[in-house]
């Protein structure tokens, strides 16, 4: 860092341009208001240099909390010929990989408004080298290409709302290794995300993290050596399954009513929501409760008015908060119908089954 070079301020909003040095760890910031602010040198990133557009952008990352354990981590340095080789300082329990990134607000109360910082964060004794990248048309762009240092976050891009229909579709590609020393064998991973836009927009989705002092919006990319890897489903396959149902809806002929009632089939909703979602990323407890109870709903209104059905929901056993979920929306909204649990022998005991009559 030296004097002229604009800096963000890594733990707050704002920044400015450095104006001299108080000390070696503290230095001098002029902010837009024309006022010289002092600031920590290791919380300051560097966005614009004079001498160095093309320089990298990195930030420290100290404090991670993991495990309930509260654990320094390392500085990222600049990475040039005419520094010391960075020495890793591998840390207990990071010898699989945890690896996210990070999405947060310049201004939380501007949001929707301002523009907004990607990071990479890498939770692990290794090193990564990672390649950023997003879907254009049938192609992928790359956006960022880098490695990054072992537990270490590394500031990726500054992006404002109107490119956030660029972000749908993410994929991080990297490779895990060691210097100078043996290491594990880890799989070259290749995650593909879908960002939902919207959310940029909801403050609820920027939550309290692990990995900064701001709410973060966090995407898990790996956790503990395993990749996360969401379903994507293009607008074009979406629209041929729905075209195809809807031919297969019309070619269908309801049968002749036949005058002699028949025990019509238990129906079984399975409710884990493994089940009905392909991912709970960025989803927590509240709204996973919401979607399997949504889908409750949904079954019990199709069949409210089908006398002597028997409908199963499978909510396993757990710490039984769908289970009384459930009984609760069945005493409120659905009274006097027959409720029991389902049979032990063929459910277990995380079932339960409702009749219509």
């Amino acid at each position: 860092m030296k004097i002229g070079d604009k800096v963000r301020f890594l733990n707050a909003v704002g920044g400015g341009i450095v104006k001299g040095f108080k000390s070696k760890d503290i230095v001098w910031i002029e902010e837009d208001d024309g006022f010289e602010t002092p600031a920590l040198i290791r919380e300051c990133i560097i966005v614009e240099s004079p001498k160095s557009p093309e320089r990298e952008f990195a930030s420290p990352l100290a404090g991670l909390v993991s495990g309930g354990t509260e654990q320094t981590l390392n500085d990222t340095k600049k990475r040039n010929d005419s520094e010391e080789p960075y020495e890793a300082i591998e840390l207990p329990g990071k010898e699989r990989l945890n690896i996210y990134l990070a999405y947060l607000p310049l201004d939380i109360k501007l949001i929707g408004k301002c523009s907004y910082e990607a990071f990479l964060i890498n939770d692990s004794n290794y090193y990564l080298f990672f390649n950023y990248m997003n879907r254009q048309n049938s192609a992928w762009n790359s956006r960022f290409a880098e490695w990054i240092e072992p537990n270490t976050r590394l500031f990726i891009e500054e992006f404002t709302k109107e490119q956030l229909n660029e972000l749908e579709r993410i994929c991080v590609q990297f490779i895990a290794f060691k210097k100078d020393k043996p290491f594990s064998l880890k799989n070259a991973y290749s995650v593909e995300l879908r960002i939902d836009g919207v959310k940029f927009y909801k403050l609820h989705c920027f939550r309290e993290n692990a990995f900064f002092d701001d709410d973060a919006m966090i995407y898990p990319l790996v956790v503990d050596d395993i990749p996360e890897r969401e379903l994507l489903i293009s607008a074009a396959d979406m629209q041929e399954a729905m075209t195809q149902k809807a031919k297969a809806d019309s070619s269908y002929r309801q049968p002749a009513p036949v005058k002699k009632e028949k025990t019509q089939p238990i129906i079984e909703v399975d409710l884990h929501i493994n089940q009905l979602l392909d991912s709970t990323a960025g989803m927590n407890n509240t709204e996973i409760l919401n979607v399997q109870l949504s889908k409750f709903h949904q079954t019990m209104e199709e069949n409210k008015n089908k006398k002597g059905q028997k409908m199963v929901f499978i909510h396993g056993k757990g710490e039984g908060v769908l289970r009384n979920a459930i009984l609760s929306e069945l005493k409120l909204k659905y009274k006097n119908l027959p409720v029991q649990d389902a049979s032990f022998k063929e459910y277990g005991f995380g079932a339960t089954m409702v009749t219509i009559r």
